[in-house]
């Protein structure tokens, strides 16, 4: 243990997603940043949530591919999954995009402490356990971005065999043969997505009336029947009152709904900040009874120059959002002119099959907030890239604010389910973050044959003259 304090211009806690993009932002504008990290950079993002997850969704891509390609005139025998194959893979891209972050890190000279941080009071940092356990770090300015750990319930306490979260789920070897989803939001929906795509019997388990409660509610419908379609049960507007192991796995009781034998139960019910023991006494940070630090909209906390992004904070716990609200911080750090993040127009991507991307106003909240509206939606059924891959699932749906004189105006949201929309969603996450209007972006030209096309006939029909579209 030693008594030397180092300084720096920025002390970040938690090298997740939110805290790297702010050392890196900040070394790039010529501060001395230093970052304090528990586990690994990269945080929970790159080791136990998108990455990893989205691999896997990925290895469930190729065997659906290979399952159906005879629809091609190709060939295959059984199409098995060796998971444990794939859990290697997995591990390869996340080694690598570790060793890539690790590598700005140490090539923009910010000094990374091992060890769990702790901000204690008068601007000091300190690790209080780890290889650097004991240092006391002074910042003239500290960034709180300690991320968060998943949720749980009780009667289900985590075993890692029966019982998993997130996080352990993402280093099996085997899959279930039968799995229950407890939560049927966004991570909760890609786990069952990949699951069934992988050969496994699969029932989500939703507390509230629909899944993906967040989405506009005709793309919920969309996912709902093609789930359904490929043999997903959904049991929703359920209670989950516990679960009795059996010599086969579990049996989960469920209050308005099917009792269910399972090998596997996947709780998913969401992430809670990481917040508890990151405060010392006297740091006038103030903390939410759920665990959130109190932030205004450029991310400065109740405590002069302590700021906190990311999951600690109560905003959308996505990590493109953190990327943002570093930005938002260090900017303010340096004095210069920052837009606060709308969080109402954010990027929203889901990756399970067919796949979900929004941004902006669902239909429903657009009304809410008093918009008068018009609404477009199309199919891809009728898109001819989308027959041409053989993924027909999903829509389009735009919505406009409505003029004096009836026409469509501003785009207020893009809400898209189907294949590959995670990444047609920039063309509509630019026209409502711009504020086109539907003329505006209607007169953009989309390739033939593309996915994004879709995108394009809708704006044209919501424009009043349409070609494939009323």
């Amino acid at each position: 243990m030693t008594n030397e304090v180092q300084e720096f211009d920025v002390v970040v806690i938690g090298g997740g997603p939110g805290g790297y993009a702010a050392a890196l932002y900040g070394a790039a504008a010529g501060l001395n940043v230093a970052v304090i990290e528990r586990d690994k950079v990269g945080g929970t993002c790159l080791h136990r949530g998108c990455v990893p997850a989205k691999e896997f969704l990925e290895t469930a891509h190729v065997r659906r591919t290979l399952a159906h390609s005879s629809d091609f005139g190709i060939t295959t025998g059984d199409v098995k999954v060796d998971f444990a194959v794939s859990q290697a893979r997995k591990n390869e891209v996340v080694d690598r995009l570790f060793k890539g972050v690790s590598g700005l890190l140490k090539g923009r000279k910010v000094t990374v402490f091992e060890g769990t941080g702790r901000l204690d009071k008068d601007l000091k940092a300190t690790v209080i356990d780890g290889t650097d356990a004991g240092k006391v770090i002074q910042g003239k300015n500290i960034i709180l971005a300690a991320g968060s750990v998943p949720r749980t319930i009780p009667g289900f306490e985590i075993d890692g065999k029966i019982i998993v979260t997130s996080d352990e789920f993402l280093d099996l070897t085997t899959l279930p043969k039968t799995a229950a989803v407890i939560g049927g939001g966004a991570i909760g929906c890609e786990f069952a997505s990949m699951l069934s795509d992988m050969g496994s019997e699969v029932t989500i388990l939703e507390g509230l009336p629909t899944i993906l409660p967040l989405c506009d509610v005709e793309v919920v419908k969309s996912v709902d029947r093609a789930f359904k379609k490929r043999g997903i049960k959904i049991q929703a507007g359920v209670k989950i009152t516990g679960h009795t192991p059996n010599a086969k796995g579990t049996s989960v009781s469920v209050e308005g709904g099917e009792n269910l034998d399972v090998e596997m139960v996947v709780v998913s019910v969401g992430r809670r900040p990481r917040t508890e023991g990151l405060l010392g006494d006297g740091t006038g940070v103030v903390v939410s009874e759920k665990g959130f630090v109190d932030v205004d909209s450029y991310m400065r906390t109740g405590a002069a120059n302590v700021f906190a992004v990311g999951d600690v904070v109560a905003t959308a716990q996505l990590a493109h959002v953190a990327f943002a609200e570093a930005i938002v911080a260090v900017k303010t750090i340096l004095g210069e002119s920052v837009l606060p993040v709308d969080y109402d127009r954010v990027p929203w991507a889901i990756y399970s099959n067919p796949e979900v991307a929004f941004c902006g106003l669902t239909e429903e909240a657009a009304k809410a907030k008093g918009y008068d509206v018009i609404v477009k939606k199309d199919p891809f059924a009728g898109n001819s890239r989308a027959q041409i891959i053989g993924e027909t699932d999903g829509m389009v749906k735009i919505i406009a604010e409505k003029r004096p004189d009836g026409t469509a105006g501003q785009i207020l949201g893009v809400h898209m389910s189907g294949p590959w929309v995670t990444e047609q969603l920039g063309a509509g996450y630019f026209a409502v973050n711009w504020e086109a209007t539907v003329e505006e972006a209607a007169a953009l030209i989309q390739p033939h044959p593309s996915l994004s096309e879709t995108f394009g006939e809708t704006l044209l029909a919501l424009a009043g003259r349409g070609l494939h579209v009323g």
